[in-house]
């Protein structure tokens, strides 16, 4: 659609998107003045309009009217939100800076706004200085001080341990230091918001740090009774909840190994991961409970042959199941250490290096990477948050997420090590109840994977609710859309969408947005604090850092927090084998296609792999394969590709087959994508759906045979977009 500019609006323009025509000569009139005093087409005109013009009530086609009409002619990467020095001096790096920026950066210090990108600079030049800047500001207690902040590797280390070793000497328990009270927080401070579907109107439940703590010490004590090896794998496979919250800091404060297992996961899925983690038990619940419906967690860790169990009951009503021999119920797990209730469980320090969490992140062999999380990586989680989403005491931050993938952690330590509370919802994130929760939860960070953004703007199911606690957004998982992103920063007065991407081995992001830059929809403003981008050319070398260009992602391999080790793969092969050099450091690869704009954004462009990327979840396209190929007796060979939308956004599974001989013209595609879809929603995940099936000749392929699920990847796309799918 071709938008008109500001400047020839008239009032029936802004009536008809929708407006009383009261209204509208009011809202003309406002942005009349607003582009009288800063022209039609700049950032500042918008950032007024947003700011004066729009509220969340108006209709979104009067957004729409606005924002494109000011960038008609504005080019790419158009600042849907900009900011203020005086809100800027008041986040945790403009504070910093305003106290130490001369010392980091000399001259070149001015401001913490224009001076944002020198001192991204510097945390990737200075990591010593940096890190334990960071590390001060957020209060990490060690038992046993690191030697140093960064060992950088030698010639002789370079395969071993091409990242080198961080805070080399230290011993610390990240749980511990969630726990304690410091500058940040106090006994009584609230650190847990939550609700459970269906008790939306009554009032929120909270904990606070002192009644935390009480709990998390119990559950510790109760697994020392156990009797397990210290540093044994326990797996968690639950919801997102105050229980599992509450078990994850316990396993950790009592030096063990959390195994991450999504709830969402059939029976082979949490098999293969309790097989490569040899986790010695699991946590679990006896259903998920979701609206009227009650899905069964329980009966699939049985089938999946797990160890043994300590099962939560899903109801205060308690059980309506038997469980296996061997299995231990909540009440019973926690009457065997009653009389230590409220006593202090001491946390046991470990090496820096010890692994505190076991994530999973799929690869293209078929079997999920087991990728540790060392004690040092909760802290590259909470510094990310620390510095890009500006999260800090008062804080009440939620994202819909689960503690199988890395963003469960991710909150977990993003909010309590630095002093805010996490708001969790024990219920479907696509609900008018969650919409509630975050307005009577006070929300002020909101996390969205942009596919949850979509049902609400289709829905409009979040409509009527106050967001205006909210100061920012925050998505990842996902390609981000445009249209659907400003419909989001409209719920919430425009506040700014922060946009993240990073990676289970990572620890969090390499590229985000920030507080203290104009944030442009679905673009990434920086590279994250400490971390250093490139943009391989076709010869696999690196481009121009400042250039403009397209090409596959690689990282600067010094990134404190990201993994050194796969249980269940070679790390070196993974990342770094056949990678360039850059000042003698072998870059580590990420497989992603992203792009530098000409305005300096950076913009993904989905996986360089074999890799894609469904509903948030990173998956490999031989695992759908496997399940397909032998979904249907018609199938001979398939290829899983993730297609984006024409508009941008999230990836849609499309299945491109090849039939065995005499099956081609007798195969209804439409009941072979309802064969598929149960196929892997059984199998794999139920939140995966293939959104279309494709029948071809042939699939192409190199001269040893592998696939080019790039070249059907875009010939797919313009199939898809063709197609109107």
């Amino acid at each position: 659609m071709v938008y008109k500019s500001l400047d020839s609006l008239s009032v029936n323009d802004v009536a008809a998107a929708g407006i009383p025509f009261e209204l509208a000569e009011e809202i003309h009139q406002k942005v009349a003045e607003i582009v009288h005093n800063h022209g039609y087409a700049s950032p500042e005109t918008w950032n007024r309009i947003s700011k004066h013009a729009l509220t969340p009530n108006l209709p979104f086609s009067l957004h729409q009217l606005m924002y494109y009409g000011c960038y008609r002619d504005f080019g790419p990467d158009p600042p849907a939100w900009i900011p203020d020095r005086e809100s800027a001096l008041l986040t945790n790096v403009g504070r910093l800076l305003e106290r130490r920026g001369k010392e980091f950066l000399g001259s070149k210090y001015s401001d913490p706004i224009s001076s944002f990108s020198h001192f991204q600079e510097f945390s990737v030049s200075n990591p010593e200085v940096y890190w334990k800047t960071v590390l001060d500001e957020m209060c990490v207690d060690f038992s046993v001080p690191p030697d140093c902040i960064l060992q950088s590797p030698s010639e002789d280390t370079q395969i071993s341990n091409p990242g080198g070793k961080w805070l080399p000497g230290a011993f610390v328990n990240p749980a511990k230091n969630c726990l304690v009270v410091n500058s940040k927080r106090s006994l009584d401070d609230i650190v847990i918001r939550w609700r459970d579907e269906g008790d939306d109107d009554l009032p929120v439940k909270s904990m606070t740090l002192k009644e935390l703590q009480t709990e998390v010490w119990l559950v510790a004590h109760a697994l020392d009774a156990l009797g397990l090896d210290r540093g044994s794998a326990i797996a968690i496979d639950m919801p997102m909840n105050v229980y599992s919250v509450i078990i994850y800091l316990a396993i950790v404060l009592a030096g063990y190994v959390v195994v991450s297992i999504a709830d969402s996961f059939a029976s082979l899925e949490i098999s293969t991961r309790l097989k490569i983690s040899e986790a010695k038990a699991i946590f679990t619940q006896d259903f998920i409970i979701r609206g009227e419906k009650r899905l069964p967690l329980y009966s699939r860790v049985v089938e999946a042959q797990a160890p043994m169990a300590i099962v939560i009951p899903s109801r205060s009503s308690g059980f309506s199941i038997k469980l296996r021999n061997g299995d231990i119920s909540w009440p019973d797990f926690l009457e065997r250490v009653k009389k230590f209730k409220g006593d202090v469980f001491k946390a046991v320090e470990q090496p820096i290096e010890a692994f505190t969490n076991i994530l999973f992140s799929s690869g293209t062999t078929g079997e999920p990477k087991a990728i540790p999380w060392t004690n040092g990586t909760p802290f590259k989680a909470a510094a990310d948050a620390w510095c890009h989403m500006d999260i800090r005491r008062g804080d009440v931050v939620a994202w819909p997420t689960n503690l199988g993938w890395m963003m469960g952690p991710w909150l977990v330590y993003a909010s309590l090590l630095n002093g805010a509370a996490m708001a969790l919802y024990n219920g479907s994130p696509l609900s008018s109840g969650f919409a509630k929760f975050v307005q009577d939860a006070k929300v002020t960070m909101l996390g969205v994977v942009p596919s949850i953004v979509r049902t609400w703007k289709s829905t409009n199911c979040i409509a009527g609710n106050d967001w205006s606690s909210i100061r920012c957004f925050s998505s990842t998982g996902e390609a981000s859309n445009v249209d659907e992103y400003l419909w989001l920063m409209g719920r919430a007065c425009y506040k700014p969408v922060i946009e993240y991407c990073g990676g289970t081995e990572i620890g969090g992001g390499f590229v985000s947005g920030s507080f203290l830059q104009p944030q442009s929809l679905a673009a990434f403003s920086t590279p994250v604090m400490g971390c250093r981008l490139f943009i391989l050319g076709d010869d696999g070398y690196p481009i121009p850092e400042d250039a403009p260009g397209m090409g596959e992602l690689a990282l600067g391999p010094l990134m404190f927090g990201s993994s050194s080790t796969l249980l269940n793969a070679s790390h070196y092969d993974v990342y770094f084998k056949g990678m360039a050099t850059w000042n003698g450091l072998v870059l580590r690869r990420h497989g992603d296609v992203f792009e530098r704009t000409s305005r300096g954004y950076y913009r993904a462009h989905g996986r360089a792999d074999d890799t894609m990327n469904i509903g948030g979840i990173k998956v490999s396209s031989v695992e759908i394969e496997r399940v397909c190929n032998a979904a249907d007796r018609s199938v001979l060979e398939t290829a899983a590709i993730g297609v984006p939308p024409a508009g941008g956004g999230p990836e849609r599974l499309v299945i491109a087959v090849v039939f065995k001989d005499g099956h081609n013209s007798k195969t209804d595609l439409d009941r072979l994508r309802t064969s598929f879809n149960s196929a892997v929603q059984k199998n794999l995940n139920p939140l995966f759906k293939v959104s279309h099936v494709v029948a071809v000749s042939s699939l192409p392929r190199t001269a040893t045979n592998k696939v080019m699920r790039r070249v059907l990847r875009k010939q797919l796309a313009q199939f898809h977009h063709n197609s109107k799918l």
